[in-house]
């Protein structure tokens, strides 16, 4: 199906194989996931090259691909199969090869016609499937578990580092690996939207935004949660209660046939309206899969229409210099109706 799906771009982008490298793509599209390969697909045959490594590995994964090894240089092999497909227009992935890749590929394709396409394994991406759906949810499931667990331990005089560490070692235990540097910001540091964990200790009265999620069978959960450590302030509340609001308007916005601009412009405008339009400058979310930053996006630069089972995170945040910031974040899928929340963690306030 997902090789259909693929040829059938080949008419409109005027190209008679297509050419992947890179290992998202690559495992996307064939199952193979060796950290070494190419593929070759034309509209009649589909080639695995890869070298002695993985081959058996290849054959099993990659039922639908002819695998083949290659001795030499990989690109030997690569121009042998381009030949015997009898192939002329052959399209590569344009924003994931290095130049230096493209320009040896391309001198050793005397004769064919490289052509720079973006984005067409990754389109196929943005449609999950039930199995999908079920990995990033399974994902999700345990990032709620590692949250659950990590509420126990932040507590003043912890260091930020202690408590990322304290949760990838949850997560790795539970086959979950992480996607990112997990971001543990607290006190005035909140207000970093990607604070990644320092060596600050956790204090008395301090906000502390905990953004953080992990690779389940290679499908990734992304989750922000921001708790209050001992007496929390009016200020605080205020701006807590304002983010939730704008998360939970999002949230039921997020629906089929409305673009990625119109979500993001809803909890753009809540925020905006309570006075903190300079403190909110990042877009509302961004898909997520194989990758943790996926499109399409909801946000002010993206008109892509939202379509049934897709994965987006809704990430509202307000971020005061000097004083802190808060973040909430969910994955929801998208259906015919409600999106579907994946998380399960509480959203109201949590004072430690």
């Amino acid at each position: 199906m997902k090789l259909g799906k693929l040829r059938a771009q080949f008419g409109e982008e005027e190209i008679d194989g297509f050419l992947i490298a890179s290992y998202e793509n690559r495992y996307y599209m064939s199952g193979f996931s060796g950290t070494a390969g190419t593929l070759i697909i034309s509209a009649d045959d589909a080639a695995l090259v890869t070298d002695f490594r993985y081959v058996e590995q290849a054959k099993a994964q990659a039922p639908e691909f002819r695998v083949i090894m290659h001795k030499g240089p990989m690109v030997d092999t690569v121009k042998e199969v381009v030949a015997g497909m009898g192939l002329k227009r052959v399209g590569f992935e344009s924003e994931r090869m290095t130049f230096s890749n493209y320009d040896l590929i391309n001198q050793a394709l005397d004769g064919v016609e490289m052509v720079p396409l973006k984005g067409l394994v990754e389109s196929l991406r943005m449609i999950k499937s039930d199995e999908e759906v079920g990995l990033i949810a399974e994902a999700c499931r345990i990032t709620d578990a590692a949250f659950d667990h990590i509420l126990g331990y932040i507590k003043p005089g912890v260091t930020e580092s202690e408590i990322a560490n304290e949760l990838v070692s949850f997560m790795v235990k539970r086959d979950v690996r992480p996607s990112f540097d997990f971001i543990v910001a607290s006190g005035e540091r909140s207000a970093l939207p990607h604070g990644v964990a320092s060596s600050k200790a956790i204090e008395a009265g301090d906000f502390v935004t905990l953004d953080f999620g992990g690779f389940y069978k290679r499908y990734t959960s992304d989750m922000t949660r921001t708790v209050v450590v001992g007496k929390l302030t009016e200020e605080q509340k205020a701006i807590y209660d304002l983010v939730l609001r704008a998360q939970l308007a999002s949230i039921d916005a997020a629906r089929a046939g409305r673009t990625g601009k119109e979500v993001d412009g809803v909890a753009r405008g809540i925020i905006e309206e309570a006075g903190h339009s300079e403190h909110f400058g990042h877009g509302l979310g961004h898909s997520v899969g194989l990758e943790i930053h996926e499109n399409p996006r909801f946000s002010p630069a993206d008109s892509s229409l939202i379509e049934p089972q897709m994965v987006l995170s809704v990430e509202p945040g307000v971020y005061v210099p000097g004083w802190g910031g808060v973040r909430i974040e969910d994955l929801v899928v998208i259906t015919n109706g409600e999106a579907r929340v994946l998380s399960h963690s509480p959203k109201d306030l949590i004072q430690l």
